[in-house]
């Protein structure tokens, strides 16, 4: 039952978020855009409900969500920039050496190993391939592997990701 009410909320809110302005009723919602939006969140959640929360609770926590606005803001932008300024040299003068590393992030549960995969995937001249399920190893496939990254198997985390793992465990572990 708590899942239903949480995925309800969430959904209903974000469906606030997306529809603001488009009505006159209630400043800037209509009476008919809340109606809608009650029933499809209620949907949504008596369907997915299970699916999106799960029995620990710990993502409803609003440290841990700033943490995540704060990563976003901070080092992931700050990544994301420095890859695409390194993908531009790279392209420019034709000096790549891609390939495929395994890297051992240490994180334990599957939201902070989804996020470090995704983080890693939006960062350019990076890909996630694969995920070892056993040990929770990343494959992914760099750009440019530097000879000092390979010297240890796996691949060191600050080589491909920087401090990407730190933050993430303070978010989803």
């Amino acid at each position: 039952m708590i899942a239903f009410i949480v995925t309800t909320i969430l959904c209903f809110i974000t469906y606030l978020l997306f529809t603001t302005g488009s009505g006159t009723d209630l400043g800037i919602w209509s009476y008919e855009e809340i109606i809608f939006g009650i029933v499809l969140s209620a949907i949504v959640g008596l369907i997915a409900g299970k699916i999106f929360v799960k029995k620990d609770f710990r993502m409803a926590n609003p440290v841990r969500w700033l943490t995540f606005i704060a990563y976003v803001i901070g080092p992931f932008f700050a990544g994301v920039v420095k890859a695409n300024i390194d993908v531009a040299y790279r392209v420019i003068t034709g000096k790549i050496n891609p390939g495929i590393v395994k890297i051992s992030p240490g994180l334990k549960t599957d939201l902070g190993i989804t996020m470090l995969a995704n983080s890693i995937t939006l960062t350019p001249g990076t890909l996630s391939v694969d995920i070892d399920e056993d040990k929770n190893d990343l494959y992914i496939h760099w750009i440019n592997v530097k000879k000092e990254a390979l010297q240890k198997k796996p691949v060191d985390c600050k080589y491909v990701c920087g401090n990407f793992p730190k933050w993430i465990r303070r978010i989803a572990e």
